[in-house]
This record gives structure tokens, sequence and C-alpha cells, in this order.
């Protein structure tokens, strides 16, 4: 074999090697809590189908209960149906989200705070990057969410993070790193779930108290899907422009026409709170992200 054939060889050899580890980076999951979970908080308070496909989480007076995924990921999107807790759930708090779990603390949140019987749910989402949060998001539900299961999604790519509600936007936060905006980039992030009792502060800012007489208080989960990049200890393969890594391909770097329609119904119909209108909080001296396009 000739010197040109030699290094042809070797170039290709290397091309596939280098597709194959980043093959190795995507994931799609098996659908069994067991196999890619692993209970964090109170065994005894997380009870699981014989078939792993469906999983809750029970509050008492004893304890809360949560659960976290056995891999760690850097971008992707994470899907899962949640039926939320029935009844006079006030002051109790389900969150579900991704956290890195280092002392610069990244996540990406959803937070789903209890209600009086009869008043609509509220969904907060939050996010910190570096360990600095304060970027607190609030919505109505349009529907009541202890009913049936819904798809709750968190899309978090090189360009953008989408929280999702039944694929509909619900919020957006936007890289811009460039501009001098925090955005979450680098730290591999698991997944969590949790229930526990938030009564200081979850319903009407802590004036409705949790009815221990309601209690347990449960949350059920299922079908969930997580297709992201697993983390290997280098974030370059998270990174590549691969057909592995579809989410950070220019089509997933903003909303779609229709996803910004819904995105605008949801923040004129079903906005609560949005720390970016909040002047007083921040002396009139909001974060800068407030003022930079979301899309």
């Amino acid at each position: 074999m000739n010197n040109f054939s030699t290094c042809k060889a070797l170039v290709i050899s290397l091309l596939v090697f280098n597709l194959f580890r980043v093959s190795l980076a995507s994931v799609v999951s098996t659908g069994d809590f067991n196999k890619d979970f692993f209970v964090m908080w109170a065994p005894d308070h997380v009870n699981t189908s014989s078939d792993g496909r469906e999983r809750s989480l029970k509050l008492d007076q004893e304890s809360g209960s949560g659960f976290a995924s056995n891999q760690m990921f850097l971008f992707g999107r994470i899907d899962m149906q949640i039926k939320l807790v029935p009844g006079n759930s006030a002051g109790t708090v389900l969150a579900y989200y991704l956290a890195s779990d280092q002392p610069n603390l990244d996540e990406i949140d959803f937070e789903f705070l209890g209600n009086v019987s009869g008043e609509p749910y509220i969904v907060q989402t939050n996010i910190y990057v570096n360990g600095f949060d304060n970027r607190e998001e609030r919505i109505y539900l349009w529907f009541d969410p202890t009913e049936d299961y819904h798809t709750y999604s968190i899309l978090w790519n090189l360009h953008q993070i989408v929280f999702m509600v039944d694929s509909i936007p619900i919020r957006l936060y936007r890289n811009h790193a460039d501009k001098g905006v925090a955005y979450p980039r680098w730290q591999p992030m698991s997944i969590k779930t949790s229930l526990w009792n938030g009564d200081t502060w979850a319903t009407r800012g802590g004036l409705d108290k949790i009815d221990w007489s309601e209690s347990p208080f449960i949350a059920s989960f299922k079908d969930y899907t997580i297709d992201a990049c697993v983390w290997k200890g280098n974030p370059r393969f998270c990174r590549a422009d691969s057909s592995a890594n579809w989410w950070n391909r220019p089509g997933f770097s903003t909303l779609t026409r229709d996803q910004k329609r819904w995105f605008k119904w949801v923040r004129k119909y079903h906005m609560v709170y949005d720390y970016c209108q909040d002047n007083q909080r921040f002396q009139n001296n909001l974060p800068k992200e407030c003022f930079l396009p979301k899309y």
C-alpha cells in the first residue's frame, strides 16, 4: 500500500472512530425507571410498577421522596408524563429538573406548586447558572393536571432552553453568552424529581399550609423519554455537529412559527409572574437578558 492509500485509510479510520464516539454520546431511554433511575430519597415512599414503566412519589408527615437518573447529560431533550397531586395539595412542591450537583450549580427547573382545591395549579420555572438563580417565571396551567397524565419537556441545546407542556412552549431562555448573559453550557446535569413540603412559600406565599389530614400526597410518572448526550468527561462530544446531537442543529435554534404563536398565547393569558417585569425586586436594574430577544 502506498503512502497516499495509507494516509487515506488512517483518515477514514479516525472519522469512523470519532463518529462512533459521538454516536455513543446520544441515548434513547429504556422506559424502565428501575434501569434509568435510582431512588435518592426515602425508598419506602417510592412505588414502581412491576414492569418498571410507572413510578409514584409519596409525601406524608414522615418524609418526602425523590429519584434521579443514573447518567448525567450535556444537552438534549427530556420528556416526562406526570400526574400531579390531586385534591387539596396546598403547600406541596413537586420538582422535576436537571441539576449539575456542583458548588457552582447549574439547574433547569420545573416546580409544580400545590393548590387549594378548586384553584388552578401554578407551574414555576427557574434557571440556575454558576450558582445564581433569581430567574423565576410562573404560569397557571390551562387544564386540571391531576385528572390525567400530561407531558412536561425540557429542550436544552447550544442555542436555547425551552420548557414545554404537551409540546406547547411556556418559557424560553436564550443563549446570550456572547452578550455577557450566563447560560448553562459546560456542566453536565442529571434528571431529578422530588416531592416535598414547601408550605413556607409555595402556596400564596406560605399563607396556605399543608393539611396533613389529606396525606399521603401522591404524584405519578410514566412514559418518559431521554434523548440526550451522555456525559463522557469531554464536552466536545456533546457540542459536536452530528446526527446524534440533533438538538444542536440550526432547526432547533429557535421556535417554529406555530410554537411562537402558542408561546405568545401562554404569555398573554396564563402568565402569573415574570422576573423580567419585577422592577421593584431588582430595584429598576433588571437582568441583562430581560432586554434581549427571546428568539
